[in-house]
């Protein structure tokens, strides 16, 4: 049967604008733009591949693991062990330039290493030190802006929700994909942190001076307030790093972690696990939604050929591989303004994928360029899910958000440059696994 790819794409796209574009869950709007495509230009059964494509997604047990990390995240998110954090790291950052804005750095640094989500991160981040920094006569934009900045490193910072994605439908290894976010990660944090530095240095009025200067007896003291998250991090991805457990046996390390610190710190309570489930049940329903939705959608542009005909035509552009990055980057930035991020992962993947084999760069590499794509599109403006949750904390304007977020926007846009530039940021790691 021949199919007129010329029409068949600009149907698709028509729908997918159509129904994406509408106030339909993204989830649903997948697969209804993947029914559509079967039905128009196909005499194949839609229902029978739906039933196979849904199995065949949630049943592996990469997918499993998935739940168990938000669940983890969840635990964090609402026991005593988010609050602890910041008490523990504000003794640490008093003699520096910007003093506790950097805590939103550290916060979301060490926070994104135990969640593996960018709008936790920023929420449990946020709840605490906003409130603090204003109170204390902190330059509000600085604290929002580097905010919604560090709360991004909830998608780079393994365990990551969306490296679990990416490597779900690219079949890529999830172990060497966590580790490889460690360098970019704590690169961009590093940045931030600098950039924090040299504002304050150059403008002292952004930070007030400091009220109490704490001691090497109190920063010792602090340190137990951080050990929970520190313990977190080294058994949950030690256990991988190491061949001990899978992603899902790890992530059930990681629940149970959670909760033994959640008891220990006497915030284990009856409606903060109820609401954790809960939570977990919401998230990881919506991710499986958008997730087959995306593969069926996958599997009519595969059946289509539109995805074997892109890659041709874009291999015979003979484009050079920067060239190819510099154009995916644009479009990337486009797409980011428009959907959330996994629906980025879910729809682009398995198109853009060959394009990147063709081009010999390593998959490992694209997925941590995928995520610093989305950690981008976390604070732009209109779906920059970031501006809504720091929006939805203090009543900010989205656009002055957006404005504060643009310095941080900036150095994630040079991390891109530089890891492309020198992808051994990004490989050395995985290189050295077993």
């Amino acid at each position: 049967m021949h199919i007129d790819l010329g029409p068949a794409s600009a149907v698709i796209l028509g729908l997918l604008i159509l129904f994406v574009g509408g106030s339909i869950w993204i989830g649903i709007a997948l697969f209804l733009v993947g029914i559509g495509g079967f039905f128009i230009f196909t005499d194949i059964s839609f229902g029978s591949i739906l039933a196979n494509i849904v199995w065949n997604n949630t049943s592996g047990s990469a997918m499993m693991a998935l739940p168990f990390f938000i669940w983890m995240g969840e635990i964090l998110f609402r026991s005593r062990i988010s609050e602890n954090l910041f008490r523990g790291l504000s003794p640490w950052m008093d003699s520096i330039p910007g003093r506790l804005v950097h805590v939103n750095i550290f916060a979301c640094t060490f926070f994104a290493a135990v969640s593996g989500s960018s709008a936790a991160t920023t929420a449990t981040v946020g709840k605490i030190t906003v409130p603090e920094l204003k109170k204390r006569g902190y330059d509000h934009d600085l604290a929002i802006g580097s905010l919604a900045g560090a709360g991004t490193l909830g998608f780079m910072i393994p365990p990551s929700m969306m490296m679990l994605v990416y490597g779900i439908i690219g079949d890529v290894s999830i172990g060497k994909l966590f580790i490889a976010g460690f360098i970019p990660g704590f690169m961009i944090a590093f940045m931030f942190s600098a950039y924090i530095l040299t504002r304050c240095l150059i403008t002292p009025s952004l930070a007030p001076p400091g009220e109490e200067l704490h001691s090497w007896k109190d920063r010792v003291q602090a340190l137990p307030a951080i050990a929970p998250v520190v313990i977190l991090v080294l058994f949950v991805l030690g256990s991988i790093y190491m061949g001990w457990s899978t992603p899902t046996e790890a992530g059930a390390i990681g629940v149970l972690g959670a909760f033994f610190f959640a008891t220990l710190t006497r915030s284990l309570t009856w409606s903060v696990f109820k609401a954790s489930l809960l939570g977990t049940v919401k998230t990881s329903c919506m991710i499986m939604m958008i997730v087959m939705g995306a593969s069926y959608l996958s599997n009519v542009i595969g059946y289509l050929g539109i995805t074997k005909a892109l890659t041709q035509y874009v291999t015979t552009l003979n484009l050079s591989p920067f060239l190819l990055i510099i154009i995916l980057s644009f479009l990337y930035l486009i797409l980011g303004c428009l959907v959330d991020g996994f629906s980025m992962i879910v729809m682009t993947t398995p198109v853009v994928l060959p394009l990147i084999e063709a081009a010999k760069f390593d998959p490992v590499w694209f997925g941590i360029y995928l995520v610093l794509m989305i950690e981008l599109a976390q604070i732009t403006p209109p779906v920059g899910f970031n501006l809504f949750v720091i929006s939805g904390l203090n009543n900010d304007d989205l656009l002055r958000i957006a404005r504060a977020a643009f310095p941080f926007f900036f150095l994630m846009l040079l991390t891109t440059f530089l890891i492309t530039v020198f992808p051994e940021i990004v490989l050395y790691l995985p290189n050295k696994m077993k």
